[in-house]
């Protein structure tokens, strides 16, 4: 855990649990709305926090040689995160002129 100081673990942390609760507000507002369509954004929000988990979890374990494995897994999940975030606004978006 040396590998970042105290802030920094507060700026990671509260992130994944933002994250985490933008996920929640954002299906809720699926939900409230019955706008079906947002539920597709908050699936394609999961990556991205799994992502973020990655990152942490390196972090943790100092940045070790033997979990590098998890830079990849995370750049990977980045990028699909960022597809996926595509198709959920453009779901969204689809929606809106439909209706």
């Amino acid at each position: 855990m040396h590998s970042l100081s105290i802030p920094t673990w507060i700026v990671h942390v509260s992130s994944v649990i933002e994250w985490i609760a933008a996920i929640w507000f954002v299906w809720r507002y699926g939900e409230v709305s019955g706008d079906r369509s947002w539920y597709w954004l908050a699936y394609g929000m999961l990556p991205a926090l799994i992502s973020a988990m990655c990152a942490c979890t390196w972090h943790l374990f100092d940045n070790a040689e033997s979990w590098q494995w998890l830079v990849t897994i995370q750049a990977l999940t980045t990028v699909i995160g960022n597809i996926t975030l595509c198709i959920g606004a453009w779901k969204i978006w689809q929606s809106s002129i439909t209706t």
